[in-house]
């Protein structure tokens, strides 16, 4: 990290994590390019889960290269006296691989939803019920993690 001032700790970046809206995963295409989409994550220790389909470009370059790199971004700030911005952000670098056991994918799944959709949880056991079959539920162990804050305040 070149500006070693905004650098924070390990816990400062899960915290990032824990409440950002929504992080970036990033991955290399079967050909090479590169290739980002947003995605919804919770995670549970030292790991992130995220759901998606079951099919498409994100499980083809992550079957071929599970290595990937998510951001995420927590609170900003727009500064109206400066030519920067306040914020925070947690950058993961870690490997990616799909759920098969039918407990993590649930387990993820709830984490999931209680921390997208808390007002459903009524009916998270049927749905579930319905639609575990095809979800497709994934899991990035986190190898290396950083967390970095700009915290400058206006000019007065």
């Amino acid at each position: 990290m070149r500006r070693k001032d905004n650098e924070k700790d390990r816990d400062f970046a899960f915290e990032v994590i824990d409440k950002c809206s929504y992080a970036t995963l990033s991955m290399s295409l079967p050909d090479g390019k590169p290739y980002a989409v947003p995605i919804s994550v919770a995670r549970s220790g030292n790991a992130l889960y995220f759901h998606c389909a079951k099919e498409g470009a994100k499980l083809d370059a992550m079957r071929k290269n599970p290595y990937v790199c998510v951001v995420c971004v927590g609170s900003t700030r727009e500064l109206a006296t400066r030519f920067t911005m306040a914020y925070e952000s947690a950058v993961v670098f870690g490997k990616a691989g799909e759920i098969y056991d039918d407990a993590e994918k649930i387990f993820a799944l709830r984490m999931l939803s209680e921390r997208y959709t808390p007002l459903n949880m009524p009916d998270f056991d049927k749905a579930i019920e319905k639609n575990l079959a095809q979800a497709s539920v994934w899991r990035i162990e986190i190898d290396e993690i950083t967390g970095k804050c700009n915290d400058v305040k206006e000019r007065e």
